[in-house]
């Protein structure tokens, strides 16, 4: 006998955000889940691919070693969620909330985290490969040791943010906040970075092309011959 409260592939049914359901399991792939309620779901080991989720919640999900193809998760929020050892292949995370989420060993690949929010989530360590973290907050996050060179970090909110000792050679930083970010032994070369507050952060120890040194040299008031 099919289960009624099972996930339907097609459209879900919408205004289900009361309580949990954690014995639900994971939808087929195809699916479009719209305004489901996923509080703590054990979907430990589960595989998704071409699922669509809309405004739908994960608080204190069980997603441990979950792995995504293709899917979108579209304004949803994930807090609490554990996702350790998660792998994430062309899969969106659009306008998402992370609040206090455990990302530990998470693999990022082609993802696109435009817009996300991550307050107090553990961030480190992860693999992120070509991946687009436009606009996202990342404010006061521990990003220290990480590769996320060639990525885009455009207009993203890194304010108080711990990259210290990242390579972020190659990546896009134009108009990202970085007041008090901390870069000691940051490799920068090639990163482009128009619009970025010279002022707002210490650059002791970091890797700078000549470029840069330009922006940073007039940004502090130098007159810099051609």
């Amino acid at each position: 006998m099919k289960d009624p409260l099972a996930p339907r592939p097609s459209q879900a049914r919408a205004g289900s955000l009361r309580g949990g359901r954690p014995h639900v399991g994971p939808p087929v792939a195809g699916s479009v889940v719209e305004g489901e309620d996923f509080a703590r779901v054990d979907w430990w080991g589960a595989e998704l691919d071409g699922v669509t989720f809309t405004r739908c919640r994960f608080d204190d999900a069980s997603l441990e070693e979950l792995v995504t193809r293709r899917c979108v998760f579209d304004d949803c929020v994930l807090t609490g969620v554990r996702l350790s050892g998660s792998r994430h292949s062309g899969t969106a995370f659009l306008s998402c909330r992370f609040d206090r989420a455990t990302l530990i060993d998470v693999t990022w690949d082609g993802c696109k985290l435009t817009g996300s929010q991550f307050p107090g989530a553990t961030l480190r360590p992860m693999t992120s490969t070509d991946c687009d973290w436009s606009y996202v907050n990342l404010r006061a996050a521990d990003l220290s040791g990480l590769d996320l060179s060639g990525q885009r970090f455009r207009e993203a909110d890194l304010t108080d943010a711990d990259l210290r000792e990242c390579d972020l050679t190659g990546a896009d930083l134009d108009r990202a906040r970085l007041q008090g970010t901390k870069l000691r032994g940051t490799d920068l070369r090639g990163a482009s970075m128009e619009e970025v507050n010279w002022l707002a952060f210490e650059l002791t120890g970091v890797r700078l092309d000549l470029v840069q040194a330009v922006q940073f040299a007039r940004a502090h008031g130098a007159l810099v011959a051609d």
